[in-house]
């Protein structure tokens, strides 16, 4: 038996004939850009997380950048601001900060739950911190009753990255209702995914949403006026299409993984493997079911002997990255622990009862 990692292919093949449904109203349209599919996204994905406005941008990464860069163009940031971020981030929300001409904070996790630790953000942060990025990891929320109350002691702009959290709830609110701007990513792995690149913005801020369809557009609102030095980042018309055919099914996505999480918390008994903190709220919609062991190679490779496929999220981590020599005197014990010992276990909802019982028998005999 050989299990991979995931299988897009199978993943997208009960939309297959809605996806050509889909491309044939947008071939026939002959509105190829910013088009009444990105506006029906932009509208049930607002209303799907709870907030008064989307804009669909180009990617994940778009999303962030354009977030700060609003924020410097409504005078809220300056250039040289420094932002808290988690030390232990994909490198997206790090380029995102740098790309705006902002400051990155590297900030220590929690190891239980990977998101940033208020208590060490608070230690981190200067007179020139005037931001926060919580970043969902993993598909887990931060912990934002906390974040809040840090940003209000600071005055600080709190922002969301949301690229793995799609759905996820605390307190009632989901994932991008909870900062000042959050940016998505639906990327083809994600729980939300395109079948190519695709991002958004959510916000309450109605001036910011406005200065943020304008940047989207070369920072322009009307045909050849520009008020703002733009960018080209707008969601495609077609992959706003495949979004909205996926999006009514996303909390049953949730659920179906979910559903395997349980298995796995419950039936993977292996004291050299330590699995993911989970309270069994609906706070984490596990993009990812990441596990850590202290010989990770080993158990990687005897896995791979097995036909069970992994991935590593993430091998490096961003301060010891060649592209961020500015950190790389920089110590963080807990984030190296983690980038040193994490792998990711197949999770998704194509998983036959037949291959979870081989993950989970293999984990246990390993």
């Amino acid at each position: 038996m050989k299990i991979p990692f995931l299988d897009l292919k199978k993943l997208n093949k009960p939309y297959e004939s809605r996806f050509q449904e889909k491309f044939t109203t947008f071939l026939d349209s002959g509105w190829y850009i910013l088009g009444n599919e990105v506006r029906t996204f932009e509208a049930g994905f607002a209303n799907y997380c709870g907030v008064k406005h989307c804009i669909g941008v180009g990617n994940g990464l778009d999303a962030l950048t354009l977030i700060f860069k609003a924020y410097i163009a409504l005078g809220k940031l300056q250039k040289g601001d420094g932002v808290l971020v988690p030390a232990n981030t994909y490198i997206a929300s790090i380029l995102a900060i740098l790309q705006a001409e902002l400051v990155p904070i590297l900030v220590e996790p929690e190891l239980e739950t990977y998101n940033i630790d208020p208590l060490e953000a608070e230690k981190q942060r200067t007179e020139t911190t005037k931001a926060i990025l919580a970043v969902h990891l993993y598909g887990q929320l931060s912990d934002m009753v906390r974040i809040h109350k840090l940003a209000e002691k600071y005055n600080l702009l709190v922002i969301e990255d949301a690229a793995q959290a799609h759905g996820a709830v605390l307190n009632g609110r989901k994932a991008g209702n909870w900062g000042d701007a959050a940016g998505f990513s639906f990327y083809p792995g994600k729980n939300l995914g395109a079948l190519g690149d695709a991002g958004a913005i959510t916000t309450n801020d109605s001036e910011l949403a406005k200065i943020l369809y304008s940047l989207r557009n070369y920072g322009s609102e009307i045909k050849y006026v520009n008020d703002h030095i733009g960018y080209n980042s707008r969601l495609d018309e077609f992959q706003a299409g495949i979004l909205n055919v996926k999006l009514p099914d996303a909390d049953v996505e949730a659920t179906e993984r979910k559903s395997i999480v349980k298995r796995y918390l419950s039936e993977i008994q292996n004291p050299k493997i330590a699995l993911p903190y989970y309270d069994f709220s609906e706070n984490h919609v596990f993009h990812l079911f990441v596990i850590r062991t202290e010989n990770r190679e080993a158990l990687a490779g005897y896995l791979e002997e097995k036909g069970i496929g992994t991935l590593i999220h993430y091998p490096i981590p961003p301060h010891q990255q060649k592209a961020l020599p500015q950190f790389h005197g920089l110590s963080f014990p807990i984030t190296e622990k983690i980038h040193r010992e994490v792998l990711s276990l197949p999770l998704n909802s194509t998983l036959t009862t037949a291959e979870v019982d081989a993950i989970i028998l293999a984990l246990n005999n390993y």
